[in-house]
């Protein structure tokens, strides 16, 4: 298994990623009823994220901590669903890459879900 290493990698791991989040009813309706993502918009945006991260090629302009805040006010965002979030990341990088970067992205996203909780949990009280 190769590690990764493009941006194209990383459009197969976030569509791998989406694909286990959409089928798993215990987190999908976040996305389908909440949120009410577009796919085929979204999956850029998170390449865009994961590149700046991952390959340090830069453009994610976006406040990531305050789109959470925003959609957890209309859905709680509970550390369960965190946990769920994190296993399909994790799951979807161990299926398809081995390295570095692998390595690398699953301590992001544990950091990116550590933090969020963080936020959401601070900015209930």
């Amino acid at each position: 298994m190769n590690d990764i290493q493009t941006q194209q990698d990383l459009y197969h791991l976030v569509d791998e990623f989406y694909k286990k989040l959409l089928a798993d009813e215990r987190i999908s309706y976040i996305f389908t009823d909440v949120v009410k993502i577009k796919i085929e918009e979204h999956l850029p945006i998170l390449v865009t994220f994961w590149s700046q991260g991952i390959l340090g090629t830069g453009g994610y302009t976006k406040n990531l901590t305050q789109i959470h805040l925003d959609i957890n006010e209309k859905e709680y965002l509970s550390p369960e669903l965190f946990k769920i979030w994190l296993t399909h990341f994790n799951n979807s990088v161990d299926e398809n890459f081995k390295g570095e970067n692998a390595e690398k992205i699953k301590t992001q996203a544990l950091s990116i879900a550590t933090v969020m909780q963080i936020k959401i949990s601070q900015n209930k009280s």
